[in-house]
């Protein structure tokens, strides 16, 4: 815990340098244009050539439905009431998703990722059927099909097994085509909106100010904390691309709000070069209660008339560490190494630095935002 204590404050520590040299970014880095943005699809299908690691038909009627209307549309001829004579063991319902990106074409193609819906083992072997993906707005935007990918394995038997990842979860590289591609109109009102990825004016104004000192005045204005919008030059509006490859290729200040960010769970601690604490005292002390449970057997002597009996025993310790009261004496301007170098001298874990944050920020002392994941 020492060692990983020490390694903390030296990340804190160098914190502030690495802030001084990635505190230009690009605008392509820090913002987007405003429609140019990947879309979400979904589509339901079935996996077949499973190795009897598929749905059970009799729990998965959904699946033997959906088996069903395929053999429907393909010509084979079933009686609607013999449905449940339908018994197979190498098919799987799978929800197909897939992420349509900007500028996409009909005829290219992307990745689409299988998950089992059912309660199939293992879709290892298993080959997606022509699938229809759709958007939120339920047209079809791309078709997938193929064998599928696991990274993963599972086998064995009813008294052991070994696993290795997800077996029901896996991907096929390329198996959706495009079929329908979503139009975005770049500057076709004569201007651009780029919205920021994180809100901030600070970072705002200097964006504008940046593209106006390239460009000329007047072509960028911030609309709001996350919002710039760039009148395109009348030379450059046969130009579009090359104009916007300009605009994101430009360096600019980003200015970031001071946040402490903690994770309970992890014990992961990471705080921003802007925050700032008041002069503070901070006490910190641990309380452990320990308590053992034991059983004592007391049997009669030989040949003597009695019956074993079981005592139970129980032990109670509590151990109370020596509280240490400090006082956080910080001059403005404080830097983060000063803080963590602060907080050492109580011999606080970063568990306990968790705490001891929560309770500076309750006193009023934290001048910045502290998030708790």
């Amino acid at each position: 815990m020492k060692r990983t204590f020490c390694l903390l404050i030296a990340l804190i520590l160098t914190g502030p340098f690495l802030f001084e040299i990635a505190h230009a970014a690009r605008i392509k880095d820090l913002a987007k244009l405003n429609s140019v943005r990947n879309n979400q699809l979904i589509g339901y299908g079935l996996i077949i050539g499973l190795d009897g690691t598929g749905d059970d038909m009799k729990k998965s009627r959904f699946t033997l439905q959906s088996v069903y209307n395929m053999m429907v549309r393909n010509g084979i001829t079933i009686d609607p009431k013999d449905i449940d004579s339908i018994k197979v063991k190498n098919v799987a319902a799978v929800m197909v998703t897939a992420v349509l990106p900007p500028f996409a074409k009909s005829g290219s193609t992307i990745d689409v990722a299988v998950s089992s819906i059912g309660d199939s083992k293992n879709l290892a072997g298993g080959t997606l059927i022509m699938t229809p993906l759709k958007g939120a707005d339920g047209q079809v935007y791309a078709v997938a099909q193929g064998p599928i990918t696991l990274g993963a394995f599972s086998f064995g038997g009813k008294a052991a097994k070994a696993q290795k990842n997800h077996p029901t979860v896996g991907r096929i590289a390329g198996g959706a085509i495009i079929e329908n591609s979503v139009p975005v109109d770049l500057g076709g009102d004569g201007s651009l909106t780029y919205q920021l990825d994180d809100a901030d004016f600070t970072t705002a104004a200097n964006m504008a100010k940046v593209i106006n000192a390239h460009f000329g005045d007047k072509t960028a204005s911030p609309t709001d904390s996350g919002t710039v919008t760039i009148a395109i030059p009348k030379d450059s509006k046969d130009d579009i691309v090359n104009f916007i490859a300009s605009v994101e290729g430009l360096d600019v200040d980003a200015d970031t709000s001071a946040k402490v960010v903690v994770n309970e769970r992890t014990g992961t601690i990471v705080m921003g070069k802007d925050v700032k604490l008041s002069t503070v005292a901070v006490s910190h002390g641990n309380l452990s209660l320990i308590i053992r449970e034991s059983a004592d057997v007391i049997q009669p002597n030989p040949l003597a008339e009695g019956e074993t009996v079981v005592v139970p025993k129980t032990e109670m310790a509590v151990i109370e560490d020596e509280g240490q009261l400090v006082v956080l004496n910080l001059p403005k301007g404080v830097s983060i190494g000063e803080i963590a170098n602060a907080l050492n001298a109580i011999g606080a874990t970063p568990r306990d630095l968790i705490a001891i944050f929560q309770a500076i920020k309750a006193s009023g002392s934290m001048h910045g935002e502290l998030v708790i994941l």
